[in-house]
Protein backbone atom coordinates (compact mmCIF):
# COMPACT_ATOMS: atom_id res chain seq x y z
CA UNK A 1 0.00 0.00 0.00
CA UNK A 2 1.28 3.48 -0.86
CA UNK A 3 2.33 5.59 2.11
CA UNK A 4 -0.19 8.36 1.38
CA UNK A 5 -3.02 5.82 1.11
CA UNK A 6 -1.87 4.15 4.33
CA UNK A 7 -2.00 7.43 6.24
CA UNK A 8 -5.41 8.26 4.76
CA UNK A 9 -6.71 4.82 5.79
CA UNK A 10 -5.42 5.46 9.30
CA UNK A 11 -7.52 8.63 9.47
CA UNK A 12 -4.61 11.08 9.49
CA UNK A 13 -6.19 13.24 6.81
CA UNK A 14 -7.25 13.48 3.17
CA UNK A 15 -4.90 12.29 0.42
CA UNK A 16 -3.79 15.89 -0.30
CA UNK A 17 -3.30 16.61 3.42
CA UNK A 18 -1.15 13.56 4.07
CA UNK A 19 1.00 14.34 1.03
CA UNK A 20 1.75 17.72 2.59
CA UNK A 21 2.56 16.09 5.94
CA UNK A 22 4.95 13.71 4.18
CA UNK A 23 6.68 16.51 2.24
CA UNK A 24 7.10 18.52 5.47
CA UNK A 25 8.93 15.61 7.11
CA UNK A 26 6.24 14.75 9.65
CA UNK A 27 6.35 11.04 8.78
CA UNK A 28 9.04 8.54 9.70
CA UNK A 29 9.48 5.01 8.40
CA UNK A 30 11.59 2.77 10.64
CA UNK A 31 13.00 5.82 12.39
CA UNK A 32 13.92 7.75 9.24
CA UNK A 33 12.08 10.74 7.77
CA UNK A 34 10.60 9.79 4.42
CA UNK A 35 9.23 12.37 1.97
CA UNK A 36 7.94 10.08 -0.81
CA UNK A 37 4.12 9.67 -0.81
CA UNK A 38 4.43 6.80 -3.30
CA UNK A 39 6.65 4.74 -0.97
CA UNK A 40 5.22 1.22 -0.66
CA UNK A 41 4.50 0.42 2.99
CA UNK A 42 5.12 -3.06 4.36
CA UNK A 43 2.13 -3.14 6.69
CA UNK A 44 3.46 -6.13 8.62
CA UNK A 45 7.02 -4.98 9.24
CA UNK A 46 7.46 -1.23 8.71
CA UNK A 47 7.20 1.04 11.76
CA UNK A 48 5.37 4.19 10.68
CA UNK A 49 5.32 7.30 12.88
CA UNK A 50 3.34 10.48 12.41
CA UNK A 51 4.48 13.43 14.52
CA UNK A 52 6.05 10.99 16.97
CA UNK A 53 2.99 8.73 17.21
CA UNK A 54 3.52 5.11 16.27
CA UNK A 55 0.79 4.03 13.84
CA UNK A 56 0.02 0.33 13.94
CA UNK A 57 -2.02 -0.67 10.92
CA UNK A 58 -5.32 -2.34 11.52
CA UNK A 59 -8.34 -2.51 9.27
CA UNK A 60 -10.80 -2.52 12.16
CA UNK A 61 -10.81 -0.94 15.60
CA UNK A 62 -12.89 -1.88 18.63
CA UNK A 63 -13.36 0.12 21.83
CA UNK A 64 -15.40 -0.51 24.96
CA UNK A 65 -16.85 2.73 26.32
CA UNK A 66 -18.49 3.23 29.72
CA UNK A 67 -21.06 5.72 28.48
CA UNK A 68 -22.06 8.41 30.95
CA UNK A 69 -25.43 10.14 30.94
CA UNK A 70 -25.69 13.31 28.87
CA UNK A 71 -24.11 12.07 25.64
CA UNK A 72 -25.85 11.07 22.43
CA UNK A 73 -25.11 7.69 20.88
CA UNK A 74 -24.21 9.24 17.54
CA UNK A 75 -21.17 10.12 15.47
CA UNK A 76 -21.89 13.85 15.47
CA UNK A 77 -24.62 16.29 16.40
CA UNK A 78 -24.99 20.03 15.89
CA UNK A 79 -26.35 20.68 19.37
CA UNK A 80 -25.22 17.95 21.80
CA UNK A 81 -22.01 16.16 22.69
CA UNK A 82 -21.79 12.62 21.34
CA UNK A 83 -20.04 9.48 22.56
CA UNK A 84 -17.39 9.99 19.84
CA UNK A 85 -16.41 13.24 21.58
CA UNK A 86 -15.22 11.12 24.52
CA UNK A 87 -12.66 9.24 22.42
CA UNK A 88 -9.16 10.60 21.85
CA UNK A 89 -7.89 8.00 19.38
CA UNK A 90 -6.19 7.82 16.00
CA UNK A 91 -7.70 7.08 13.58
CA UNK A 92 -11.14 8.36 14.54
CA UNK A 93 -12.80 8.75 11.16
CA UNK A 94 -15.18 5.90 10.44
CA UNK A 95 -15.83 4.97 14.06
CA UNK A 96 -19.45 4.69 15.21
CA UNK A 97 -21.42 3.34 18.19
CA UNK A 98 -22.99 -0.11 17.77
CA UNK A 99 -26.63 0.52 18.55
CA UNK A 100 -27.94 3.33 20.69
CA UNK A 101 -28.26 4.07 24.37
CA UNK A 102 -30.64 6.88 25.34
CA UNK A 103 -29.00 10.17 26.28
CA UNK A 104 -29.74 9.57 29.99
CA UNK A 105 -28.74 5.88 29.91
CA UNK A 106 -25.30 4.74 31.05
CA UNK A 107 -23.17 1.67 30.56
CA UNK A 108 -21.61 -0.51 27.91
CA UNK A 109 -21.26 0.84 24.39
CA UNK A 110 -19.16 -0.74 21.66
CA UNK A 111 -17.44 1.73 19.32
CA UNK A 112 -15.99 0.34 16.09
CA UNK A 113 -15.61 0.79 12.34
CA UNK A 114 -16.54 -2.85 11.65
CA UNK A 115 -19.88 -2.50 9.88
CA UNK A 116 -20.32 -6.22 9.28
CA UNK A 117 -19.93 -7.08 12.98
CA UNK A 118 -22.27 -4.24 13.95
CA UNK A 119 -24.92 -5.52 11.56
CA UNK A 120 -24.67 -9.02 12.97
CA UNK A 121 -24.90 -7.85 16.58
CA UNK A 122 -27.93 -5.66 15.87
CA UNK A 123 -29.78 -7.94 13.47
CA UNK A 124 -33.20 -8.97 14.85
CA UNK A 125 -32.57 -12.44 13.43
CA UNK A 126 -29.58 -13.00 15.70
CA UNK A 127 -31.38 -12.40 19.04
CA UNK A 128 -28.23 -11.08 20.73
CA UNK A 129 -28.80 -10.68 24.49
CA UNK A 130 -28.56 -7.17 25.96
CA UNK A 131 -28.59 -7.02 29.76
CA UNK A 132 -29.45 -3.91 31.79
CA UNK A 133 -29.55 -2.88 35.42
CA UNK A 134 -32.68 -0.84 36.13
CA UNK A 135 -34.11 1.19 39.01
CA UNK A 136 -37.81 2.03 39.17
CA UNK A 137 -40.26 4.32 40.93
CA UNK A 138 -42.37 1.41 42.16
CA UNK A 139 -42.34 -2.22 43.20
CA UNK A 140 -42.05 -5.27 40.93
CA UNK A 141 -43.80 -8.58 41.56
CA UNK A 142 -43.34 -12.18 40.52
CA UNK A 143 -46.31 -11.67 38.21
CA UNK A 144 -44.26 -9.04 36.37
CA UNK A 145 -41.46 -11.57 35.89
CA UNK A 146 -43.92 -13.92 34.24
CA UNK A 147 -45.43 -11.17 32.10
CA UNK A 148 -42.02 -10.10 30.79
CA UNK A 149 -41.39 -13.70 29.80
CA UNK A 150 -44.69 -13.87 27.92
CA UNK A 151 -44.26 -10.53 26.14
CA UNK A 152 -45.61 -7.02 26.64
CA UNK A 153 -47.73 -4.64 24.60
CA UNK A 154 -45.65 -1.50 24.08
CA UNK A 155 -47.71 -0.14 21.24
CA UNK A 156 -46.09 -2.13 18.45
CA UNK A 157 -47.75 -4.54 16.02
CA UNK A 158 -46.51 -7.52 18.06
CA UNK A 159 -45.77 -8.14 21.72
CA UNK A 160 -42.15 -7.86 22.80
CA UNK A 161 -40.11 -11.04 22.58
CA UNK A 162 -39.62 -12.97 25.84
CA UNK A 163 -37.44 -11.02 28.29
CA UNK A 164 -35.74 -12.19 31.46
CA UNK A 165 -36.50 -10.10 34.54
CA UNK A 166 -34.47 -10.73 37.72
CA UNK A 167 -35.75 -8.95 40.83
CA UNK A 168 -33.25 -7.38 43.25
CA UNK A 169 -33.28 -5.95 46.78
CA UNK A 170 -36.58 -4.23 47.58
CA UNK A 171 -38.11 -5.18 44.20
CA UNK A 172 -37.57 -1.65 42.91
CA UNK A 173 -34.36 -2.74 41.20
CA UNK A 174 -33.82 -5.49 38.65
CA UNK A 175 -31.78 -6.93 35.83
CA UNK A 176 -33.55 -7.21 32.51
CA UNK A 177 -32.25 -9.12 29.49
CA UNK A 178 -33.81 -8.48 26.09
CA UNK A 179 -33.00 -9.68 22.57
CA UNK A 180 -34.51 -6.77 20.66
CA UNK A 181 -33.60 -3.11 20.31
CA UNK A 182 -36.76 -1.13 19.74
CA UNK A 183 -36.84 2.61 20.42
CA UNK A 184 -36.81 3.25 24.20
CA UNK A 185 -37.75 -0.42 24.58
CA UNK A 186 -36.80 -1.03 28.22
CA UNK A 187 -38.50 2.16 29.39
CA UNK A 188 -41.62 1.34 27.36
CA UNK A 189 -41.77 -2.20 28.75
CA UNK A 190 -41.83 -0.97 32.33
CA UNK A 191 -44.22 1.82 31.43
CA UNK A 192 -46.63 -0.82 30.13
CA UNK A 193 -46.91 -2.22 33.68
CA UNK A 194 -47.28 1.23 35.24
CA UNK A 195 -43.68 1.87 36.32
CA UNK A 196 -41.18 4.55 35.37
CA UNK A 197 -37.47 3.87 34.93
CA UNK A 198 -35.44 6.22 37.10
CA UNK A 199 -31.99 4.81 36.23
CA UNK A 200 -30.81 2.53 33.43
CA UNK A 201 -27.40 1.02 32.75
CA UNK A 202 -26.40 -1.56 30.14
CA UNK A 203 -23.97 -4.10 31.52
CA UNK A 204 -23.55 -6.54 28.65
CA UNK A 205 -24.18 -7.14 24.97
CA UNK A 206 -23.74 -10.67 23.75
CA UNK A 207 -20.46 -11.95 25.17
CA UNK A 208 -19.14 -8.44 25.85
CA UNK A 209 -19.43 -7.40 29.52
CA UNK A 210 -18.79 -3.89 30.81
CA UNK A 211 -15.39 -3.60 32.47
CA UNK A 212 -16.36 -2.14 35.84
CA UNK A 213 -12.84 -0.77 36.28
CA UNK A 214 -13.69 1.79 33.59
CA UNK A 215 -14.90 5.04 35.07
CA UNK A 216 -17.86 6.75 33.40
CA UNK A 217 -16.61 8.34 30.20
CA UNK A 218 -13.55 6.08 30.05
CA UNK A 219 -12.80 3.57 27.31
CA UNK A 220 -10.29 0.93 26.29
CA UNK A 221 -9.54 -1.22 23.24
CA UNK A 222 -11.17 -4.64 23.26
CA UNK A 223 -8.86 -7.58 23.90
CA UNK A 224 -8.28 -10.12 21.15
CA UNK A 225 -10.32 -12.63 23.16
CA UNK A 226 -13.25 -10.21 23.45
CA UNK A 227 -13.19 -9.52 19.71
CA UNK A 228 -13.08 -13.22 18.91
CA UNK A 229 -15.95 -13.97 21.29
CA UNK A 230 -18.09 -11.26 19.68
CA UNK A 231 -17.41 -12.69 16.25
CA UNK A 232 -18.47 -16.11 17.52
CA UNK A 233 -21.74 -14.56 18.74
CA UNK A 234 -22.68 -13.73 15.18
Amino acid sequence: MRLDKYLTTMGIGSRSQVKEYIKKGKVKINGEILKEPEYHVDEENDIIEFQGINLEYSKFFYYMLHKPAGYLSAVKDDHCETVLDLLDVTPKDGLFPVGRLDKDTEGLLLITNDGALSHELLSPRKHVDKKYYVELDGTLTQADVEQFQLGLDIGEKNLTKPAKLELLDDYQKAYITITEGKYHQVKRMFRSIGLTVTYLKRISMGSLVLDESLEKGAYRPLTEAEIEDLRCNK
